[in-house]
């Protein structure tokens, strides 16, 4: 089985990528979380 040999550039690259989907993934974690909270706590009214 072959494996592919990843350039510096493209590991760092690739890492990036995945940092940013984590940041993103969490951020929507924390706003469905927020939004519960509103929707239960009745919030606003």
């Amino acid at each position: 089985m072959e494996t592919v040999k990843l350039s510096e550039a493209q590991r760092k690259s690739r890492r990036n990528r995945n940092v940013a989907l984590g940041i993103v993934l969490a951020g929507l974690v924390v706003l469905f979380y927020i939004m519960t909270l509103v929707k239960i706590g009745g919030v606003g009214n």
